[in-house]
């Protein structure tokens, strides 16, 4: 009777003991496995090499920016007026907090500082760091053509009709202070000129006309070509033109603009 109640109790212990190795096995093996996955094992700890010492373990973090150099003060002050107004100082010398809340086209202050190695001064001529500087709340973009300079092509026709434009690449000047980027792309009508006078080529056509010698000047060799061994268009094609390049709407070969 003793033995017949004994069994249920040790077949109980067995399982309390087989469920306990269960949990510690499986605690171990999650142990092993995150230590297995871990970044650090299998690679080196980065180093430095000292001359004197040999290899210096280092941290890994990643380092704080670097300040600017002496080389970068020295072009600032260089490049930048030493001494003057520090409103007037150009946009490439000081560092400005823009904000893009201001209301367009109204004047708006910004708070600004020199940037390292330039020095300014203020209105009442003591030197300053921190200023306040105030411009018209717009874009680089929207400035006056007159504040930019674009780049310009040689490959569009600026008689075309309707009139061709192009992809220009634009800098804002170096005084002209405005918001976001001061390099940008605009789309502008071809304006270049390839040196032909309109003055030149109009009195060509009225006196040597007849000979074709307006069309040959504007580099248009085959319609100088037919009004030679025409005669002219007998007088009629010479007409025609004196009135066309004198409107303008006769221009030269390449597309461009009359001087």
């Amino acid at each position: 009777m003793a033995c017949q109640q004994w069994r249920p109790d040790r077949g109980r212990c067995l399982k309390t003991y087989a469920v306990v190795l269960l949990l510690c096995t499986d605690l171990v093996l999650q142990r092993v496995q995150g230590y297995l996955s871990s970044p650090h094992v299998g690679q080196e700890p980065p180093y430095t090499r000292d001359s004197q010492h040999g290899p210096v373990i280092t941290s890994a973090a990643v380092p704080a920016a670097a300040s600017a150099s002496p080389a970068d003060d020295e072009s600032h002050a260089s490049k930048c007026p030493s001494g003057g107004l520090c409103r007037r100082l150009p946009a490439d010398c000081i560092n400005c907090n823009y904000q893009h809340n201001c209301t367009y086209g109204k004047p708006a202050s910004f708070t600004c500082q020199a940037k390292k190695g330039v020095h300014c001064v203020g209105e009442s001529g003591q030197q300053q760091t921190d200023f306040s500087l105030s411009i018209t709340c717009q874009f680089c973009w929207q400035l006056d053509p007159s504040q930019y300079r674009c780049s310009n092509s040689t490959t569009c026709m600026t008689v075309a009709c309707p009139r061709q434009r192009y992809n220009a690449t634009c800098d804002v000047l170096d005084h002209v202070h405005c918001l976001g980027k001061r390099h940008f792309q605009k789309r502008l009508f071809c304006n270049w000129t390839g040196g032909y006078k309109w003055s030149t080529a109009l009195a060509l056509s009225i006196t040597l006309g007849g000979f074709g010698a307006d069309r040959f000047y504007l580099g248009q060799w085959r319609e100088g070509l037919g009004k030679l061994f025409s005669f002219g268009g007998l007088g009629i094609w010479t007409l025609i033109d004196v009135l066309l390049i004198g409107v303008g709407y006769v221009g030269p070969a390449d597309g461009s603009l009359y001087i």
